[in-house]
């Protein structure tokens, strides 16, 4: 059996890092080796993670955010994907579906984490390294993450990018899974969406020049999108059937989601989430034209 080797970023000292450990530490089949990374060479997970993988030892190097309480089963199931299928080269999986903390803002965002995980399974074109495990001959030959990344950001969709472009196998397993610890506040919500994930992931697929489909970017995230943006236009020209009309349509086209919110927090949250679910598309779109304009300045500043 392969040798496993866990690996927790950890450089902004999380006060979740010690329920992290003793999680990783008790699981079924534990790792061979764990490596917590709370000081690294230069700022970012990537960095860290990257540092953690030059220390470790085993020939599979599972990833865990220092946030993140795995499942006892977690790495039983990690060691089962790679020794059933030799072709594969990376597995990944989610949040489930009872966050800790509490709140409108954090109910939402890791539920929606989990149905669009849950909702994906099978051969993925991306990577997750909240809860993700790779061979450690795939990570070396690719060059680790990219560490201009300095902060958490796509990282992680970007090693998945590479990998993907040379033919390699990576998939989502949705019964692999960690509880997410994370309190999220609105503002939180707004700046990942956009500064964070939104520019920096529109940036990638301009200079790639790759379109995607993966998870969040598939057609029902677009047309939804599209219905949020709908939706704000007819709100700020006062016409109320078209609000109604179109959030109508986001409302059935994410019908099951929704379902998910209203079981697991109830019909008042389940609400407040359809506006939340708007708000994170409308700045998917938002994150367009800015990425866009950093792009062009870019090619004028390489040209000049």
């Amino acid at each position: 059996m392969a040798s496993l080797s866990a690996i927790v970023p950890a450089t902004n000292e999380p006060a979740t890092l010690d329920a992290c450990v003793s999680a990783i530490r008790d699981a079924a089949q534990p790792p061979d080796e764990l490596i917590v990374i709370t000081d690294a060479t230069a700022p970012g997970p990537a960095a860290a993670r990257n540092e953690g993988a030059q220390r470790a030892s085993g020939d599979i190097i599972a990833f865990i955010d220092a946030d993140v309480v795995v499942h006892e089963d977690a790495f039983t199931r990690i060691r089962a994907a790679f020794q059933s299928d030799p072709s594969l080269v990376a597995v990944f999986g989610s949040y489930d579906d009872t966050p800790v903390e509490d709140g409108v803002v954090t109910g939402f965002r890791n539920l929606l984490h989990h149905f669009v995980h849950q909702s994906s399974s099978g051969e993925a074109a991306t990577f997750w390294a909240g809860l993700g495990a790779i061979r450690r001959e795939a990570f070396v030959a690719a060059g680790g993450f990219d560490e201009r990344y300095a902060v958490p950001s796509i990282e992680d969709i970007e090693l998945g990018m590479r990998l993907a472009a040379e033919g390699r196998k990576m998939v989502l397993d949705p019964s692999l899974q960690g509880t997410h610890l994370k309190r999220w506040s609105l503002g939180q919500m707004v700046t990942t969406d956009l500064r964070r994930r939104g520019v920096p992931w529109v940036l990638l697929l301009l200079e790639r020049r790759t379109p995607s489909s993966a998870l969040n970017l598939g057609w029902r995230h677009r047309l939804s999108a599209g219905l949020s943006l709908v939706a704000l236009g007819a709100t700020v020209t006062r016409r109320p059937r078209l609000v109604t009309a179109s959030l109508g349509g986001l409302v059935a086209l994410n019908r099951a989601f929704y379902g998910l919110l209203w079981r697991r927090q109830g019909p008042g949250r389940m609400v407040a989430g359809v506006g939340l679910h708007a708000l994170h598309h409308l700045t998917g779109v938002a994150a367009v034209p800015l990425a866009l304009a950093l792009y062009l300045r870019s090619r004028r500043s390489r040209s000049s």
